[in-house]
């Protein structure tokens, strides 16, 4: 445990990753197992717990790379690569090999093509309802870890990189606004099967969902190459928290509203984007509540949140049917309490068996120094 986890935890990032997690949980727990509001309006909006996934994923991994390039060392693309692979593959192989060697856990549903998610393209063009679709996040989350770096040394190596850099952030952004403009008119607008085009087109495509990404990229950006307008900023921690809150609290008044409408489509990922951007710094803020304030267990969750994401959903599902057959149905509390539980404890289990030891070897024979 010592080799892999770090002496230095900031506990804002924590609270952020914890929370990701339990949104996500809570509302797969109502879309799979309940099919009813269990957790009212908080596990409804609790897909949003992804993009918060995505905007800290941004930034952390942003800060990494623009750090190194700015180090003596520099940058080392082959050994970012093997950091992150030896970080993110094994815990994916581990539940990908439960899908296809044991039938029993699909629970009966159809299972994409192998190949797809060994190229991390399980998510373009992705049914519904499909078995491990929720990979959908992870391989965006693959793709971007390709392909940042690469655009990252690319622009480092033009005269005038940061204005470029700053460019380039601009650009995403405006391809998702665009592409989702598009989208919606072509695919959600007027059609009969509106939801299903929404998830498959919209939803899960990666130039649709870059936004917190880009968002986060552009926090690193403004941390490694604008310092004193990093420092100044982030010395109104509380402010920023409470714009952070207030801007999500107002994106998610929306997407409750109708989730699918035209203006959540084009312009809500965008504003989560913002408010999601705003408590990160808020969590890197010297007198920030939300970086000094220690909440019970979140450190543990944000530790295995990437292995409970993993399990947490197939692990509710199954479970639910043994539940159900000792006569507690999915709004028991007695079902919720041991299927949350059960959740953790699974992402625990994959975290110390798998993700745990292949850290070790990480740190070992590629070390962040």
């Amino acid at each position: 445990m010592t080799a892999t986890v770090p002496r230095y935890r900031n506990e804002g990032l924590d609270t952020l990753r914890a929370l990701a997690i339990v949104l996500v949980v809570l509302h797969h727990y109502v879309l799979f197992v309940s099919d009813a509001p269990t957790f009212g309006w908080f596990g409804e909006i609790g897909w949003v717990g992804v993009d918060l996934f995505f905007a800290l994923s941004g930034y952390l991994i942003g800060n990494q790379i623009f750090a190194a390039m700015r180090s003596e060392t520099g940058f080392s693309l082959s050994r970012f690569y093997a950091r992150r692979f030896l970080r993110t593959l094994p815990n994916f192989y581990v539940v990908l090999a439960l899908y296809y060697l044991w039938p029993w856990f699909r629970h009966g549903a159809e299972l994409p093509p192998l190949w797809r998610f060994l190229t991390f393209t399980q998510n373009i063009n992705l049914s519904p309802g499909t078995a491990f679709s929720h990979a959908w996040s992870l391989c965006i989350e693959e793709q971007f870890y390709v392909l940042l770096p690469a655009v990252a040394l690319l622009i480092a190596a033009i005269r005038g990189s940061l204005r470029w850099a700053w460019a380039a952030v601009a650009a995403a952004f405006l391809m998702g606004v665009s592409v989702r403009w598009w989208l919606w008119q072509d695919v959600v607008d007027g059609q009969v099967r509106a939801q299903w085009g929404y998830f498959k087109y919209i939803y899960y495509s990666s130039f649709c969902r870059f936004d917190e990404l880009v968002a986060g990229v552009a926090l690193a950006l403004l941390r490694n190459h604008h310092e004193s307008v990093w420092r100044r900023v982030t010395a109104h921690g509380n402010v920023l928290c409470a714009a952070g809150l207030a801007v999500c609290a107002f994106a998610c008044y929306l997407f409750l509203q109708n989730r699918f409408g035209f203006s959540q489509t084009v312009f809500g990922f965008p504003m989560l984007a913002l408010g999601f951007s705003l408590l990160i710094l808020a969590a890197l803020g010297e007198q920030s509540w939300l970086r000094t304030m220690r909440v019970p267990g979140a450190g543990k969750l944000a530790l295995w949140s990437y292995a409970i994401y993993l399990t947490h959903k197939q692990v509710c599902i199954l479970a639910a049917d043994m539940f159900a057959d000792w006569g507690y149905g999915p709004e028991s509390g007695v079902t919720i309490v041991c299927l949350l539980l059960l959740s953790v404890v699974s992402g625990w289990i994959l975290y110390a068996g798998v993700e745990s030891p292949f850290m070790r070897l990480r740190d070992r024979y590629f070390s962040a120094r």
